[in-house]
């Protein structure tokens, strides 16, 4: 792990930030830790995050596949580290609430067809795979006392049935939902609300975490059988890509390990060793998928191992005891 991590911190700094806090545990005031946060906020790549995202939602969202999306950049920031009082973080908090649901959630601009149950015009809404990765976001920018925040968080934790967080959407949506049985729940709210549940010890034990983590290791034990709203576990699941963006193998890892209680479940540590295997002899990981609109980033590409999809899977293999 010594030369594995000396690599990682090789990388750049928002990579060498997370690497001494996921897998160093160095407190956030070690000098080194410090010098690494205060690289990470000057990094070009991420004070250009910072400045795109200042109109945040930006363009209407038409796809939450959209890996380009501000929905989707702005959840990068927060799973890097940065803080609500870090450069320019203010004005994106300032841009979110005030685009508040009277129910609780943060909304994005969208616009659904009519022929798809929608109004057919650019509208404030929200649905449950977008507006818990906005409140996961603001709980990461360390807003968790936020009345506000917290607001959303008790709405969207109330949407959970017995088996897990379904298709849901605004009234302004009208009767938009996805392709799948209304019945049944969808795979990526219940990832998402996970996203939100690890980041309070409150929340992380709660029932609606537990029946969210049963649904997601449920349908990764009958993959083959069952997929609900089109979201399949096969080939392209298993694939590593990074940003955690979408329904993939390496983002229900990562998210299912930060529960504690998880950590000897069979169907995640089976989960996990398909992962593993894709390590080279070193360790490291070389993504098999990437997001064309971060082909930029070092995780961009499919030629060699890139260090941020390597911390992300071993910071999960650690987490259950799997580490390299």
């Amino acid at each position: 792990m010594a030369t594995l991590t000396d690599w990682l911190l090789e990388g750049p700094a928002w990579i060498q930030y997370r690497t001494r806090i996921d897998l160093l545990k160095q407190k956030e005031n070690h000098a080194d830790v410090i010098a690494a946060r205060q690289a990470m906020i000057a990094d070009s790549q991420i004070r250009a995050l910072v400045h795109d995202l200042a109109d945040f939602p930006g363009p209407v969202l038409n796809s939450h596949k959209s890996a380009g999306h501000p929905l989707h950049q702005l959840a990068f920031l927060a799973d890097i580290g940065l803080h609500a009082d870090d450069p320019g973080i203010d004005k994106i908090i300032a841009r979110i609430v005030k685009h508040q649901a009277t129910e609780g959630p943060f909304q994005v601009l969208m616009n659904i067809p009519k022929h798809f149950g929608g109004s057919g015009k650019d509208e404030w809404a929200w649905a449950l795979c977008d507006a818990p990765a906005i409140t996961f976001s603001l709980l990461k920018f360390g807003l968790s006392d936020d009345a506000r925040v917290q607001r959303s968080v008790d709405y969207l934790t109330g949407l959970v049935r017995e088996n897990g967080f379904p298709c849901a959407v605004s009234k302004e949506l009208g009767k938009f939902r996805g392709p799948g049985s209304k019945a049944d729940p969808c795979p990526y709210p219940n990832l998402l609300m996970l996203k939100v549940f690890a980041q309070s010890p409150k929340t992380r034990n709660s029932r609606a975490a537990h029946i969210a983590a049963e649904t997601l290791l449920t349908l990764w034990s009958i993959s083959k059988k069952q997929h609900p709203y089109m979201f399949f576990m096969g080939t392209d699941f298993r694939k590593l890509k990074a940003p955690l963006v979408w329904y993939d193998i390496l983002h229900v890892l990562d998210v299912l390990s930060q529960f504690s209680w998880l950590k000897n479940d069979k169907r995640l540590r089976d989960m996990a060793s398909v992962v593993q295997k894709q390590a080279d002899e070193n360790g490291r990981f070389t993504p098999t998928s990437i997001w064309k609109a971060w082909d930029k980033w070092e995780f961009g590409q499919k030629k060699e191992p890139s260090r941020w999809v390597t911390l992300i899977a071993q910071r999960a293999l650690k987490r259950i005891g799997m580490a390299a």
